[in-house]
């Protein structure tokens, strides 16, 4: 289902700071997309951090490709919100071309049921349609099947 994201959304570098922006899922398409969308916490970040790594390393065309890291603000641990937020600000300075989106209320999860203090990858077409969906760590057959998919439809 569609989701609009208004507090505090999309990431965007001006000079040096981070501003947020209103973002949406429709403004996905156009691009082969893995969307990981995951909860505020460590733990959730480091379950699919091999097939981070694994995109990274296949050099995927920017203008055909992007990963979009949803992050649930609102399933971190008490008290870590803030950390969280400047956490997430950090890795947008340090990973500018990335695709974050820092969601306060936890809109996306809700609304796609996701389960908390976890991690799900999302893989779509250009089109939008929904390729694979695995909420969990993905098991490294999984890795390589997202991997393929991506270069299926780039």
């Amino acid at each position: 289902p569609s989701v609009s994201i208004d507090t505090y959304g999309e990431m965007t570098l001006q000079g040096d700071d981070v501003a947020y922006q209103p973002w949406a899922t429709q403004q996905m398409l156009g691009k082969v997309r893995v969307i990981q969308a995951i909860a505020g916490r460590s733990k959730a970040k480091e379950m699919n951090a091999p097939l981070m790594s694994a995109i990274t390393a296949a050099h995927f065309p920017e203008d055909q490709y992007q990963t979009t890291t949803v992050i649930n603000q609102e399933d971190a641990i008490w008290g870590t919100g803030t950390f969280v937020k400047s956490s997430a600000e950090d890795s947008k300075k340090t990973f500018s071309w990335s695709s974050m989106v820092l969601d306060k209320n936890g809109v996306l999860a809700t609304t796609w049921d996701l389960q908390q203090e976890s991690s799900a990858i999302i893989v779509q077409n250009k089109q939008g349609e929904i390729l694979f969906v695995k909420e969990g760590a993905l098991t490294q057959d999984e890795v390589t099947h997202v991997i393929e998919l991506i270069k299926q439809n780039i």
